[in-house]
C-alpha cells in the first residue's frame, strides 16, 4: 500500500506559479506510475500529468509547456511545478500512484484568481 499526502496548494494570481508536493508513505522507487489529476468545480476529474518509473511523461494538452512533473525517489516525493497559471487551472489537485493498484491522496486546492 501507498499513502499519499499532497501540499502546496493555495491562492495565486493569474500568471503566477505554484509547486505541488506529494509525499509517499514508502519508497516510490518501484512504483510504476505517479501523477497528478485535478477536479475543477462542476467538472469530472481529469489527468494533468503522469511520470513513469522509466522517466516517461505525459501531460494534458491544456497544461503542456506550463506544468512540469518530476520525482525525487530519495525523498519519496513527486512534484508538480505549475507556471503561468490561469483561472481555468482552479481545481482540487490529487496525487496518484499505481503499483498493482491505484492510490490517491486527499487533494490540495488550487485557486487562480485576481
Amino acid at each position: 500500500q501507498v499513502q499519499l499526502v499532497e501540499s502546496g496548494g493555495g491562492l495565486v494570481q493569474p500568471g503566477g506559479s505554484l509547486t505541488l508536493t506529494c509525499v509517499a508513505s514508502r519508497s516510490i522507487f518501484s512504483v510504476n506510475m505517479m501523477g497528478w489529476f485535478r477536479r475543477a468545480p462542476g467538472k469530472e476529474r481529469e489527468l494533468v500529468a503522469t511520470l513513469s518509473d522509466n522517466g516517461g511523461t505525459r501531460y494534458a494538452d491544456s497544461v503542456k509547456g506550463r506544468f512540469t512533473i518530476s520525482r525525487d525517489n530519495a525523498k519519496n516525493t513527486v512534484y508538480l511545478q505549475m507556471n503561468s497559471l490561469k483561472p481555468e487551472d482552479t481545481a482540487v489537485y490529487y496525487c496518484w500512484a499505481f503499483s498493482r493498484d491505484n492510490y490517491w491522496g486527499q487533494g490540495t486546492r488550487v485557486t487562480v484568481s485576481s
